[in-house]
């Protein structure tokens, strides 16, 4: 009896031992997660996926590698662009790993390893751009950079999704120089547009002179309606043009009958008047044609006196 409670409790032991081993040697991978197996330093095919895993205990190894988009900042480089011009740039690039095994074996940190390709190619991407396509053309600019790094990357078991640019600090004095010469280009587009539009009001207010020359009446309806729009802001003054034409008219006309109007009312002081261009209607057309003022007439009593 004690014999066989002495094999029990001996067979007992060793189910338990074993049971122990077995749960020891039991693993979860995530389902983002790949695992690589090692035996005795060796990796063992195939790649341990999502689920529950078994390794030997003490004998293999798991290490567990996560296939998810890691996001990586690059930190701010200082360089000098290809038109002289120091800037400083940062990026951010977005990898993942697609190979477990070589991320595992060829390299020892991908992630270290990673961020120093990325900044040495940031920093040779800003040596070989122009100021204008860092700050207009980045699209470019990230595919090169993503391509520089997926070069040395893709032996590593990494691939990279895409890089992309987030700031150029400038120093001040590119800062001024650029607003001023911003200021400068609206200025130049301004002076065009005005030019431009100064331009396209002579043409139109030409053909509209050719249309009214043609036509006079269409002058006067033209005063006639500016009149309206002045009457219509409640002024209390109104100013019309007197057209040049109409005086000399009123002039010549006034030149032609002044002889006629001499000879019947005066006769030879008509003419008299007229030679000496002080009195008579013929002197103040002399006057208004040498382009002197009109004389001025006397108020005072004496000369009124005089006169009469």
């Amino acid at each position: 009896m004690t014999v066989a409670l002495v094999i029990i409790i001996l067979v007992g032991g060793i189910v338990a031992l074993f049971g122990l081993l077995a749960a020891t040697g039991l693993r979860v991978v995530r389902q983002y997660e790949r695992g690589v197996v090692f035996r005795l330093g060796r990796v063992q095919e195939p790649i341990r996926t999502a689920g529950l895993t078994r390794i030997v205990p003490f004998v293999d190894r798991l290490r567990k590698i996560n296939t998810q988009i890691v996001t990586m900042p690059i930190p701010a480089q200082d360089g000098i662009t290809r038109d002289n011009v120091t800037v400083r740039v940062d990026a951010v690039v977005y990898f993942r790993v697609n190979d477990p095994i070589k991320a595992t074996v060829e390299v020892q940190d991908y992630e270290f390893a990673v961020s120093q390709v990325a900044q040495t190619s940031l920093r040779s991407i800003i040596g070989k751009s122009d100021l204008d396509d860092l700050l207009s053309n980045r699209e470019a600019l990230n595919q090169g950079l993503a391509l520089m790094i997926d070069s040395p990357a893709v032996g590593w078991g990494v691939e990279i999704d895409r890089v992309e640019i987030k700031d150029v600090a400038l120093p001040e004095s590119m800062k001024r120089s650029m607003s001023r010469q911003a200021e400068a280009e609206r200025e130049r587009r301004s002076r065009i547009i005005t030019a431009d539009g100064e331009f396209q009001a002579s043409r139109k207010l030409a053909s509209a002179a050719t249309v009214m020359s043609s036509s006079p009446a269409a002058l006067q309806l033209r005063l006639l309606q500016t009149i309206v729009e002045v009457a219509a802001e409640k002024n209390s003054t109104v100013v019309l043009p007197f057209p040049v034409e109409l005086l000399r008219f009123l002039e010549n006309a006034t030149a032609g009958s002044a002889p006629d109007s001499g000879e019947t009312a005066a006769g030879a002081p008509a003419a008299a008047g007229a030679a000496t261009g002080t009195t008579g209607a013929n002197g103040t057309s002399a006057w208004l044609r040498e382009g002197h003022a009109r004389p001025p007439v006397s108020t005072h009593p004496h000369h009124l006196k005089n006169r009469r």
